[in-house]
C-alpha cells in the first residue's frame, strides 16, 4: 500500500525533475537544486548555504519528511546536510530547502539541477511524555557515548 503525498512545483523549478527514487527499492527521493540558471552557488571549505529545491509538500498527518545527505557527495566531496536529518513537519507548506555544508578540502559548486540530498518520508507515532520519579533499570544504565563498547577501537584511529 502506498501513502499518497502531494507536492507543488514552484515557478522557479519548471524545468527541473520532481523528487524521484533512483532505483525501485530506494528509500529516498533525490532532491535537485533549484538555484537560478547561471547563478551557481560555490561553497568554500567550511561554508554552508540554504539551497532551494523548487517544490513544496503536503505530507499526511502522522508522517514527516527527513532530508538526508547523498552518500556520493559526502564521500567524494565532503558535502553533507548540516542539520541531518532535516525535518519537514506535516503542517509545513513552504518550499523545501536543503542546508548544505562543505566539510571537504576544496570548494564545491552547486549548479541548477544537481542532486543535492534525499528525502525519506516516514511515519511517526503519536507520543505522550509522562514525567516519573524513577526509570526502570537496565544493564547499560546511564552509560553514554561509547559505553556499549567498541573493543580495540580508540578515538582518532
Amino acid at each position: 500500500m502506498t501513502v499518497p503525498v502531494t507536492l507543488r512545483r514552484l515557478a522557479h523549478a519548471g524545468d527541473l525533475p520532481l523528487p524521484a527514487r533512483q532505483s525501485a527499492e530506494a528509500a529516498g527521493f533525490d532532491l535537485a537544486a533549484a538555484v537560478p540558471d547561471g547563478q551557481a552557488i560555490t561553497l568554500a571549505p567550511g561554508a554552508r548555504a540554504l539551497i532551494p529545491t523548487g517544490f513544496a509538500l503536503q505530507l499526511p498527518a502522522g508522517t514527516e519528511g527527513q532530508v538526508r545527505p547523498r552518500s556520493g557527495l559526502a564521500l567524494k566531496h565532503g558535502i553533507t546536510v548540516l542539520n541531518a536529518p532535516g525535518t519537514i513537519d506535516s503542517d509545513y507548506r513552504g518550499e523545501v530547502k536543503v542546508l548544505l555544508v562543505n566539510h571537504g578540502q576544496d570548494s564545491f559548486t552547486v549548479s541548477r539541477g544537481l542532486r543535492i540530498a534525499q528525502l525519506v518520508i516516514t511515519r511517526i507515532e503519536p507520543i505522550s511524555l509522562q514525567e516519573v520519579e524513577l526509570l526502570d533499570s537496565t544493564e547499560r544504565g546511564a552509560g553514554g557515548f561509547g559505553s556499549t563498547g567498541i573493543v580495540g577501537v580508540e578515538a582518532g584511529r
